[in-house]
């Protein structure tokens, strides 16, 4: 036996999230996840993420109350959810209390590991999540986001790992959103952080670029202990690899997965005609189950290169497309080089599409690249050009400090601002992250609005 391989399922967050853009409701799951506690997978990730946003925005459904029947069907299996730091589940910063609170909550209503990370691999905006999962009992994996350039080396990468660790992470993650990082990189990648941490590692890729699958065999092989993986029905493409795929192919391999077989096809034979449905609706768009060779030269996720081209046939400028690929590493090499992740990649995204569609780099933009460039995401991975700085803050001040300190106390703020609807502390936390989704569910749930529909326009909802 070479040894052992634990699996984690993302059908419920990340594989539906990539593929149908979160639109699974809480009726899809229940069937079927007595069967997926039994089936022998190290962790389920169902929370985080989008599905908060989902839920509210075109759903309907209270987030709080889809974990809690979660927590009820699942006994055995640990929950998983992803957060973003400092963001929580939203776009901007939070105050600490509302990050403590947050957390406290979630691991009450049935969250066992919470993977944190920061979209500029900036460890102060992660300190407040570390050490509020530790003290109310939850288990912190921290996740590297994963990107590539002349400064994110091998040791650069290792060193961040040991920080997590020593800021008491009880497991690294690497994450890479964007499926690029290839197999020789994995095995050198996994193996330098091995050298450096004693808590276990976990890799998380995307096959949007069609090498995932030698990635995660590459990563094993060095010693990561834990793969992340969406059962066939929504694996692939946009999303993670096969669940079985890769469950039978490190098998025969002498890898030991835990995992048993018959309920693992069980699962597959229930998601399927449940990924048809949705195929019938339009709501899986064949595209995301392609492979795209080109996140491995523009070093763009996929549902990022999806939402780009959509952007520009809206305006009828599909023909700028290659153009605006082009422009995306430019723009990210002076902007200091953050990973293209949520929020990131939607603000170079967006940038990248103004420099092309204007005629003029940096004419237009947006307030979060200014807030971004002012420091107020956090501290860029290499420090950005002062000719850069100039202009696009102008004389405007450069935030040194950590972000968070900036923002005061805020949930007595908000637990004021939505009394007349909120029940719980839960409630309180629901319209603090998205206070006009929040407040309109919670309004229809009092039945006091009657002009306020439910939200169905068809929007994606990036990592």
């Amino acid at each position: 036996m070479t040894g052992k391989v634990l699996f984690t399922e993302t059908v419920l967050r990340d594989g539906q999230q990539s593929q149908i853009a979160t639109r699974m409701p809480i009726e899809d799951m229940l069937p079927i996840l007595q069967t997926m506690d039994t089936a022998g997978y190290h962790a389920l990730e169902v929370w985080g993420g989008a599905t908060f946003d989902a839920c509210l925005r075109f759903l309907n459904e209270d987030p709080w109350e889809r974990l809690r029947k979660i927590r009820a069907a699942v006994k055995k299996t640990k929950l998983q959810m992803l957060l973003r730091g400092q963001n929580l589940l939203g776009y901007k910063n939070y105050p600490d209390d509302v990050v403590e609170c947050f957390i406290q909550k979630s691991i009450e209503n049935g969250i066992d590991i919470i993977r944190v990370f920061d979209a500029l691999n900036d460890t102060r905006n992660l300190m407040t999540s570390i050490e509020a999962t530790r003290k109310y009992g939850g288990h912190c994996q921290s996740a590297i986001s994963y990107t590539t350039s002349d400064f994110h080396t091998i040791e650069y990468y290792a060193k961040l790992a040991k920080e997590l660790e020593q800021m008491g992470s009880d497991s690294i993650c690497i994450k890479d959103m964007a499926g690029i990082l290839t197999p020789q990189d994995a095995y050198q990648l996994v193996s330098a952080i091995k050298a450096e941490i004693d808590v276990p590692l976990e890799v998380h890729t995307h096959a949007t670029s069609g090498i995932s699958e030698m990635t995660y065999l590459k990563s094993v092989e060095a010693g990561a202990e834990i793969i992340d993986t969406a059962i066939s029905s929504f694996s692939g493409g946009t999303s993670q690899p096969a669940t079985e795929s890769l469950a039978i192919a490190l098998g025969t391999l002498g890898y030991e997965t835990g995992l048993d077989m018959e309920k693992i096809a069980a699962i597959a034979n229930y998601f399927n005609p449940i990924r048809d449905k949705y195929r019938k609706e339009g709501l899986l768009n064949p595209k995301v189950k392609d492979t795209e060779p080109k996140a491995l030269i523009y070093q763009v996720p996929g549902g990022m290169l999806s939402n780009l081209l959509s952007q520009l046939e809206d305006q009828g400028l599909s023909d700028k497309y290659e153009a605006v690929l082009m422009e995306v590493p430019k723009v990210r090499s002076e902007l200091g080089y953050p990973p293209l992740v949520t929020p990131l990649s939607q603000m170079v995204g967006t940038q990248a599409v103004m420099n092309v569609v204007s005629g003029e780099r940096y004419k237009m933009v947006p307030t979060e690249i200014k807030d971004y460039v002012k420091g107020l995401y956090g501290r860029p991975p290499v420090p950005i050009s002062e000719e850069i700085v100039k202009l696009i803050a102008g004389d405007e001040e450069i935030i040194t400090a950590r972000p968070a300190d900036l923002l005061k106390p805020a949930m007595e703020i908000y637990k004021e601002e939505i009394k007349d609807y909120a029940h719980t502390t839960e409630d309180v936390l629901l319209y603090a992250l998205f206070p006009k989704q929040g407040k309109d569910f919670l309004g229809r749930r009092e039945d006091r609005f009657y002009d306020v529909p439910v939200q169905t326009v068809n929007v994606e909802i990036s990592i």
